[in-house]
Order: structure tokens, then sequence, then C-alpha cells
């Protein structure tokens, strides 16, 4: 007997009438009802999703077409899979490959990566990533501006006054030392 996706056997049946949605057993053809053909359901249920499907479902199909292209380097495994992930959120399919040049085993996650994506999605991807500001990026600009306020500064001929001085200082007691110990 057949039954509807909303009956108690909730669409055990792996055939269904594409007319009247009845579930059906395997044994049966033709819908008792209509008599259309039945074909298989499929999923009934909504089944979890894998990772990877999840994934492909975020990609725009206008950005997937056209041979790679490189539009980023990463200094490592993890900052390219970051990289990556940023252009999956703006639907752009990447893939990550090691640099050319770089002797490492494949194993390691060390070692400089390529970004490529597709040629239709590399201006965008590249839009992406130019309004980006990495954090190592950010700390080394400041690293250097601390660099250069230290080295072109008003306070550093202070400061190189004062070490020259405690070096001397420290030469003046040590010549005091042995010129009494001589003496």
């Amino acid at each position: 007997m057949p039954s509807s996706p909303s009956s108690e056997s909730g669409g055990s049946g792996p055939l269904v009438c594409p007319r009247c949605a009845l579930y059906h057993p395997l044994d049966e053809r033709f819908c008792a009802q209509c008599g259309m053909p039945l074909v298989y359901a499929g999923r009934t249920g909504e089944e979890p999703m894998t990772e990877t499907h999840e994934r492909l479902r975020k990609v725009k199909p206008q950005y997937t077409r056209g041979e790679p292209v490189k539009v980023a380097f990463a200094r490592n495994q993890a900052e390219a899979e970051l990289i990556q992930g940023l252009l999956l959120e703006e639907g752009i399919p990447s893939l990550m490959k090691r640099t050319r040049g770089f002797d490492v085993p494949d194993f390691l996650a060390a070692g400089p990566r390529d970004v490529l994506v597709p040629e239709a999605g590399a201006d965008a991807a590249r839009d992406v990533l130019a309004n980006v500001e990495f954090e190592s990026e950010a700390d080394e600009r400041s690293e250097v501006h601390e660099e250069s306020a230290l080295a072109g500064g008003e306070t550093s001929p202070a400061i190189l006054l004062a070490w020259i001085l405690v070096g001397l200082a420290g030469a003046a007691a040590i010549v005091w030392v042995l010129f009494q110990a001589t003496g």
C-alpha cells in the first residue's frame, strides 16, 4: 500500500510517484492511484552534509572558469588556509600549492605556499585580499615604525651619549683598580 511522505513510515520506500508524491515499496513499478511509472526517491530525510559539500555550496559559479592564477603568497600552510577561508567567504574557490624551489617533504606544514584561483575570480580575489590586513603584517609595520623612531628620533643621540658615558666610567674604574693594584 502506498504511503505519503508525512505518514508514519516517514517515506521509507525507495520509490516515489513523481505526480502524487506517494512512496511505494521496491516490488511495485507503477503508482496505484495515478498509474505513473515510479522513480527512485533519493534522499528522503535531511542527511548531514560533509565539510567538503558545505564548502562547495559557498562557491559562486561565475568565479570557477579559467586556468589557475596565483593571487597570493603565504609563508606556511596555516597562513595559506587562512587566505583560502577568506576567499571562500566571498565565494571564490581556491587551491594551495607548495611554492617552487622549496625543498621540504610534502607532509610538513612548513614552507611557503602559493594560493591559486581560477582566472574568472582572480580580480575579485585580489580585491578581497587587498582589503585585508593580516595581524603579522601589522606587527611588522609597528616594529619597523618603532625602530625608525629610535634610529631617527630626538632621543636617540641622548641614549647613545648615555651609553658612551657608562662605557667610559667602566673603563676608568678598571684603570683605577689596576693602578691601585700595581702601586
